[in-house]
């Protein structure tokens, strides 16, 4: 019952960790500050690329994906554009609804 596994794990050292740690801490620093200013229809689209910018950064780093093999890497993508294509189809329903 031996199985041959190819899959090594990836460590991820202490000092990339910190670094992504410390890019978070700014990332949500940055939400707070912009979300204090009136940017108008920008708000929206300034939370959404932030937030986006954070989530990569936890999902490529702490859960390891960019050190995982196409096919995974490419169904996370695949994932990442469906949320995004209905995001994108809820702003242009609101948009077009006018309320």
């Amino acid at each position: 019952m031996s199985e041959n596994h190819e899959h090594q794990h990836h460590i991820l050292s202490i000092k990339t960790a910190g670094i992504i740690l410390v890019l978070l801490l700014l990332l949500t620093g940055t939400t707070v500050a912009v979300s204090r200013i009136d940017l108008g229809f920008l708000n929206v689209a300034v939370a959404l690329t932030l937030a986006v910018t954070k989530a990569l950064l936890v999902i490529l780093f702490f859960m390891h994906m960019k050190y995982e093999n196409r096919f995974m890497q490419m169904i996370v993508f695949l994932c990442f554009l469906l949320l995004a294509i209905f995001i994108g189809m809820t702003f242009f329903d609101l948009a077009y609804r006018g309320g």
